[in-house]
């Protein structure tokens, strides 16, 4: 398994070196925005921090883009819930994220929504541990990034984000609510 999601890693970015008549925009999109994580299930368990992510972005048309990906997730254990604290109920991600997303957008001008998914892998530590999980791992971990958000503006060269990093191994979501922009690059 970690073989296969290695080689398509490396396919995507070495497509990236590809011209190819099928790109018709490239550029370079950068976020940043409140990270959380949180596990799996009905629990108020939750950590928080920072997040931030830079994209390099091939669009096909205005409809759908491939976005390779890397990342970055840091959050600490949250809330004023003291039960928990006390219990020592916590969920915590500190990963360097990387990977592949197709995004697929409604072009309506000035707010086109959409909606992201693709494959990816986590480098780093993560705990989960509720009243059911006692999970904490570190190192590579496969995960499932899924986004909605809102490109704004009249070039749609900004963002606003919720995006979820799924990592099944340790049962946890990792995400962010996140802003931001789009940089053009190298357009032919």
């Amino acid at each position: 398994m970690v073989k296969k999601t290695l080689v398509v890693i490396l396919f995507i970015f070495a497509s990236l070196q590809v011209q190819a008549q099928f790109i018709k925009e490239k550029a370079i999109d950068v976020s940043i925005g409140s990270g959380l994580s949180s596990p799996y299930g009905e629990y108020d368990i939750m950590g928080s921090g920072f997040y931030t992510q830079g994209e390099f972005v091939l669009s096909l048309n205005n409809w759908i883009d491939i976005r390779p990906y890397a990342g970055l997730i840091l959050t600490k254990p949250g809330g004023d819930d003291t039960e928990n604290k006390e219990a020592g109920y916590k969920s915590t991600a500190n990963a360097f994220l990387f990977g592949g997303k197709t995004r697929l957008t409604i072009p309506i001008p000035w707010v086109a929504p959409y909606f992201e998914i693709g494959v990816g892998a986590s480098i780093g530590s993560f705990e989960t541990f509720t009243p059911d999980t006692d999970l904490e791992e570190s190192g590579f971990i496969y995960h499932t990034p899924i986004s909605l958000g809102l490109e704004l503006g009249p070039m749609h060269n900004f963002n606003l984000e919720f995006t979820y990093y799924y990592h099944d191994s340790v049962q946890q979501t990792a995400g962010a609510v996140a802003f931001g922009v789009s940089i053009p690059v190298g357009n032919d």
